[in-house]
């Protein structure tokens, strides 16, 4: 994978910067997906609660298997695919027993590889592997997290993002999220081996606007540059950072949008962080 600057034969292309991918040019396995419905923002009474999308290209979503539940079973990789519904690619795995699946194709991971699932104890780790955390060595870069056992990966799931493990103690395990955040996570959760791959997808450049409209990005006007009327940041002569009566930057519904914390003081999750990702500890008790 490469990042390669595209001639300008138009002036769309000029500053396009595209991340050029060696994967299959196969359609995706027809079991393994199904049709989406993109709700461009709406609720169930069709008024929009979060702005600033609709459009998009049409495309189909690949079940993938965040799970990894198949346990002690060889599987091969078959193909290295697009997948168009998120920043990393997938791999097509081929079990023994003749059954597909995909999951996150992970940093050398390639083409005739075998991955499995397990959860006894190993000595040799390569990328791919699922196991639970109490079976990964200290200090390993992991991706595809479980927040719950059985509930399927949720942290560390973007091109490019890893966790690194860096303890056990009892029945939790200590890791370092992708933020810089250090937290407690069950020691039965499962996670894979490796870092996602492409992690080039952060230097590529859309080049125009209308890249982000095929992403289903619909345009953004700031708040700063409208009337007094329409917005708190408002007014003001020129470019004025703080509107025209120098508030604090806000969003039209009054919520403050810089240095205040929104995440709730009572969370019960709150107790299983130990540095929060601005490099804080927690006090306990």
């Amino acid at each position: 994978m490469a990042i390669v600057p595209i001639k300008p034969n138009t002036p769309g292309q000029r500053f396009l910067i595209k991340n050029k991918q060696d994967v299959s040019k196969k359609r995706p396995e027809k079991e393994l997906t199904e049709s989406i419905h993109h709700k461009k923002g709406r609720n169930c009474y069709g008024r929009i609660t979060s702005r600033r999308r609709g459009g998009g290209h049409k495309r189909l979503y690949r079940k993938i298997d965040f799970r990894r539940d198949k346990l002690d079973v060889n599987a091969t990789v078959t193909a290295i695919e697009y997948d168009p519904n998120r920043s990393a690619n997938i791999a097509l795995l081929e079990y023994t027993d003749g059954t597909k699946a995909y999951i996150l194709a992970p940093n050398g991971l390639k083409v005739g590889d075998t991955v499995f699932s397990t959860n006894k104890q190993l000595t040799e780790f390569s990328p791919g592997l699922s196991l639970k955390l109490r079976g990964i060595p200290p200090a390993t870069f992991i991706h595809a997290i479980e927040m719950e056992p059985g509930k399927g990966a949720q942290v560390a799931r973007s091109a490019g993002i890893f966790a690194q493990l860096l303890g056990i103690e009892v029945d939790k395990a200590i890791l370092k999220m992708p933020s810089g955040e250090q937290r407690y996570i069950n020691a039965e959760c499962r996670a894979t081996i490796g870092i996602v791959g492409n992690s080039e997808h952060q230097n590529r450049s859309l080049g125009k606007a209308g890249r982000n409209r095929w992403l289903g990005k619909r345009p953004r006007v700031r708040g700063m540059v409208m009337n007094p009327v329409d917005h708190p940041n408002g007014g003001g002569n020129g470019k004025s950072k703080g509107g025209g009566g120098r508030q604090h930057l806000k969003s039209p519904w009054g919520q403050l949008s810089k240095g205040f914390p929104t995440r709730m003081k009572s969370k019960p999750s709150n107790a299983m962080i130990i540095v929060r990702r601005n490099g804080r500890k927690v006090r306990k008790g």
